[in-house]
């Protein structure tokens, strides 16, 4: 079955492709987007870094019905779920683990010191986000100490017209859901608010979920040069956890709540810019090794975190000068990690200068105060060269820092000990690229490189005894190096019948080799888990003028697992207008394959459903 589909879809490709061209001369313009940064934003175009950004577009015709799936056609990242419909997920860029990656709504960083496990609890429904930017690579210099190996920052707007969107769907598995997305402008006042439920029986024993988002925010502009921004977000989960942490409990069970909410002021005036924000986020994690019996093993953990930020940037002859400083507080109560808290302190400064027509070079530094292990400094610069209005050669360089987290440091049980001695980990990285930049072209070819001090990673002796072999105990890895390739390219085409175009072709392929210095005997549970091979193909096209095709098929290899290859598509029929239905079908090849921890993922699955786009 799996070959019969392979054929289908590239027998279908290279039809369109034969076809004759569609009499039409006028040029796709790619969309220009600023990178939104929290001091100096730079135009897609002039970045000297490998950022991928994940249109609107992108968003709403991709078959996904999660953030969590969106990002997983996403070159370069490595996304491991377990389930579906972004019930948990980890996210790795370039190697690096699930702790080593940064997640933010609108510049606001979503840390959890409890477990980077619950870096994916968005509470913001798929529909609400505008764009996601991913930075790969090191982010320290630019978001702070969470930002290890990259960061991802989803995008929100606020629109000044009225409307609303209503969604439904129904699937396999007993998957049901929908969104309703609402905007309601009065006067200066713009707000909108999205709610969503996803909820499906399960593909196997212990599998069921049920996932509500609610997302509101607002903003108002004072005058020209004064506004203010306020957004709340609540993210409501409960699943079965079979597989998720350990194979010797089938019945393990989870349930999470996710609070957001930040306030922000804004001054935007001439050369001057600002922006002073707070943000609270709260997580509630009850977590069950019998679902039906507490009292047997319950884990019960509640964090805080409490932050206030001010970024600022100036414009003047010599270039753009930003600068920042943010405080935050994390704090948790567990029944398995105690009552802790701890306090950081970080100060940002940076400066963007260009040099003649084709030249630019960013530089800058992040220097933290933790209380334990003092202050630390986090240099970074960027160059880039402007060939032509098309071509762009640039570099790179900046170190890495993270803290471990309260699971690392203190978390214990049957199969895992703590090492409250951690180290944080520290890393020194070093990118070289290509970006080709046209109307209907873009394409890029990156080198990576980077050597980490005191890697955090799980290791065990190997043991016979079952069901209690010996414990895993983190610890900080001496010497590990990543480096490898990332390749890209997306092309506007405009090739096919009348009634049937083909509209994009994009493929990518990424290879990472992972150097990890330690004795032959020792087990390791993450550093040996990374991406070694990826490749993503997609095409989209438009039949009869009035439905999208959208195409998607995945290549992954990973060190210590078999490699698989999946296969997803999705029709959307009329999108943009008042009434309109879609369908797709993921894993189409009935692929067999486990992402994270002993999760089997579903076969063969479709989902149908229909859109209202009113006023």
């Amino acid at each position: 079955m799996k070959s019969v589909f392979t054929l289908m879809f590239y027998f279908s490709l290279s039809g369109i492709l034969s076809a004759n061209p569609v009499n039409d001369s006028t040029a796709v313009a790619l969309e220009e987007v600023t990178i939104m940064e929290n001091r100096i934003g730079i135009p897609f175009n002039k970045v000297s870094r490998n950022i991928s950004v994940v249109s609107r577009k992108e968003i709403e015709t991709t078959p996904a019905r999660s953030i969590q799936e969106v990002l997983s056609f996403t070159p370069g990242l490595d996304v491991r779920q377990r389930g579906v419909s972004g019930v948990q997920a980890n996210i790795g860029i370039r190697g690096g683990g699930f702790e080593q990656t940064l997640m933010l709504i609108n510049g606001i960083k979503l840390t959890d010191p409890q477990t980077g496990n619950h870096m994916m609890n968005i509470p913001v429904p798929l529909q609400s986000i505008q764009r996601i930017e991913v930075l790969k690579g090191p982010g320290s210099r630019i978001f702070g100490q969470n930002a290890f190996a990259g960061a991802i920052n989803l995008i929100t707007t606020l629109p000044e017209t009225k409307s609303l969107q209503i969604q439904g769907f129904g699937g396999d598995f007993g998957m049901r859901g929908g969104h309703i997305i609402t905007s309601m402008p009065v006067g200066k006042y713009r707000q909108t608010l999205s709610v969503s439920h996803d909820a499906s029986e399960g593909h196997q024993y212990n599998s069921d979920f049920k996932v509500t988002n609610v997302f509101y925010e607002s903003g108002i502009e004072l005058n020209e040069k004064n506004e203010l921004n306020a957004m709340f977000g609540f993210s409501d989960r409960n699943f079965g956890a079979n597989g998720f942490y350990t194979d010797l409990f089938p019945d393990q069970w989870e349930s999470l709540q996710t609070y957001l909410s930040s306030v922000s002021h804004t001054y935007d005036h001439n050369n001057l810019y600002f922006q002073t924000r707070a943000y609270w986020r709260r997580n509630i994690d009850e977590f069950r090794l019998r679902r039906n019996e507490p009292e047997f093993f319950t884990n019960n953990h509640v964090s805080d975190v409490l932050a206030l930020e001010f970024n600022a940037s100036y414009t003047s002859d010599l270039g753009i000068t930003g600068f920042g400083v943010e405080g935050r507080q994390e704090s948790i109560d567990s029944n398995n990690l105690g009552q802790r808290s701890r306090e950081f302190l970080g100060l940002f400064a940076e400066h963007r200068i260009e040099i003649g027509q084709k030249t630019d070079i960013r530089a800058g530094v992040y220097s933290n105060y933790f209380n334990e292990y003092g202050w630390k400094h986090f240099p970074g610069a960027e160059i880039g060269f402007q060939a032509s209005p098309s071509n762009r050669f640039y570099g790179n360089f900046g170190i890495s820092y993270r803290i471990p987290s309260y699971t690392e440091l203190f978390y214990q049980d049957a199969s895992n000990t703590s090492n409250p001695n951690l180290l944080p980990e520290e890393a020194s990285n070093y990118e070289f690229g290509w970006k080709l930049n046209r109307s209907r072209l873009r394409a890029e070819v990156v080198y990576f490189y980077r050597y980490t001090q005191n890697l955090i990673d799980y290791t065990r002796l190997p043991s016979n005894q079952t069901p209690n072999p010996n414990q895993w105990t983190p610890g900080n890895v001496s010497e590990v190096t990543f480096n490898g390739v990332e390749t890209a390219i997306q092309y506007k085409v405009n090739w096919g019948l009348t009634n049937a175009r083909l509209t994009e072709v994009s493929a990518s392929y990424n290879y990472i080799r992972a150097d990890l210095v330690q004795p032959e005997e020792i087990e390791s549970r993450f550093a040996l888990n990374s991406l070694r091979n990826q490749i993503i193909a997609g095409i989209q096209a438009e039949l009869f003028g009035k439905a999208e095709l959208t195409v998607k098929s995945r290549y992954l290899e990973r060190i210590a697992l078999d490699p698989y290859f999946l296969l997803d598509a999705r029709i959307d029929f009329n999108r943009l207008k008042t009434f309109g239905l879609f369908v797709e079908v993921s894993n189409i090849t009935n692929t067999q394959y486990i992402e994270a921890g002993f999760v089997q993922m579903p076969g063969r699955w479709a989902k149908a459903g229909f859109n209202l786009n009113l006023f």
